[in-house]
């Protein structure tokens, strides 16, 4: 999402690096951060499109990544990425 619109252009790195942010943003409301993110679920347009999202997914996670699923989707009409994620804080 750029300003609160879905990113329905642009590449899988630019797209998956609008998630993340979004993502980042939305558990910085929260009171909590990439860190505390336990599992992620991924849906891709095209499998040729993992290489790109695996390497800006790795920028976020640069160390110890929280376990992930990926799948590609027909499901996924105007985007190329969307992450879902559940984040756990034990201080809460």
């Amino acid at each position: 999402m750029q300003d609160g619109q879905v990113m329905t252009s642009g590449s899988i790195e630019e797209q998956t690096r609008a998630c993340l942010t979004s993502i980042r943003e939305t558990l910085a409301e929260a009171g909590c951060g990439l860190e505390h993110i336990v599992k992620s679920m991924v849906w891709l347009k095209s499998r040729e499109d993992f290489p790109g999202f695996d390497s800006v997914y790795a920028e976020y996670f640069p160390e110890g990544p929280p376990a992930r699923s990926a799948l590609v989707s027909d499901f996924l009409v105007d985007i190329r990425v969307e992450i879902e994620c559940v984040a756990y804080d034990p201080q809460s």
